[in-house]
């Protein structure tokens, strides 16, 4: 399980080193691709091939979930650690989550979530201040 908020820097060569504890638990070998509100999502091997197995059964019929479909698959990569715990974060992925220098990796359970830190810090902050309204309408799916 992925959580915790931790703060690292993405180097010129567009290298960004993930914490130790969080290597582990993604194994040797993960994928990274575009996630929603604008950042990158990694995800373990085992968590992609469910995760890719079932944007692919959308319908291609419908204008939205082939949208969906072609941004999380096609922009999709395989990244493998190098010695120093480092992965490389390719150019068009680093441009769809602008991300500058310092970055957020977020722990989110079951991946990872990949944020430049001054756009984290201001959707976490607008996040914080509706969270009694996300909690009123997540009671109606039980939790």
């Amino acid at each position: 399980m992925f959580i915790g908020e931790f703060r690292h820097t993405i180097d010129e060569k567009k290298r960004l080193a993930i914490p130790a504890k969080l290597r582990k638990q993604l194994g040797k070998e993960a994928v990274i691709t575009r996630g929603l509100d604008n950042c990158l999502v990694v995800y373990p091997i085992k968590e992609w091939k469910q995760k890719s197995e079932k944007i692919s059964t959308l319908p291609e019929s419908q204008l939205e979930a082939r949208g969906f479909a072609r941004i999380m698959l096609a922009g999709a990569v395989a990244v493998d650690f190098d010695k120093l715990g480092r992965i490389l974060v390719p150019e068009y992925l680093k441009q769809y989550a602008e991300l500058k220098k310092n970055v957020v990796i977020a722990g989110l359970y079951n991946r990872l979530e990949i944020w430049d830190e001054t756009r984290w810090e201001t959707y976490k902050q607008n996040v914080e201040k509706e969270i009694g309204d996300f909690a009123s309408k997540l009671k109606e799916l039980g939790i």
